[in-house]
């Protein structure tokens, strides 16, 4: 699946998928078939990390 590379877009979009259809972030990987390692890796890299309880980066 091709999702956005800029950091700042891929935060708003992962977190509006999270919210919208996702109950969780590895649901969400799995589904789109993208690693949550490296998208862990690329929003922490601008300062966001997933709280598993708020389902969102943050």
């Amino acid at each position: 699946m091709n999702i956005p590379k800029d950091p700042a877009i891929l935060l708003s979009y992962i977190n509006t998928k999270l919210r919208d259809e996702y109950p969780s972030l590895d649901e969400l990987c799995k589904s789109m078939c993208i690693s949550r390692e490296e998208t862990e890796k690329k929003l922490s890299a601008i300062g966001y990390t997933y709280d598993k309880e708020k389902n969102c980066f943050v």
